[in-house]
């Protein structure tokens, strides 16, 4: 599954998940793809994932549950920062 990443421009992850972090993930895909952007998302208060070391205190963040616009547009400031 990492050898073939194709135009992925960007991860979103859930800071928690069984076995790793969205955290961990990040860096190992970033090693196979270095442009690779990373949008971490959770149900925690984002100070807690932090707090918590589940994400990189400078990753963009979206507290759960948000709806599709405001996940479009996170998206594309990402993308585009």
């Amino acid at each position: 599954m990492l050898a073939d990443l194709g135009e992925v421009s960007l991860l979103l992850t859930d800071v928690v998940m069984p076995g790793a972090t969205g955290q961990e993930l990040y860096r190992r895909l970033v090693a196979k793809r270095p442009p690779l952007k990373v949008l971490c998302m959770s149900g925690y208060a984002d100070h807690a994932a932090v707090n918590h070391g589940a994400v990189d205190p400078d990753a963009p963040f979206m507290q759960k549950p948000f709806v599709p616009a405001a996940l479009a547009r996170k998206v594309r400031e990402v993308l585009d920062g």
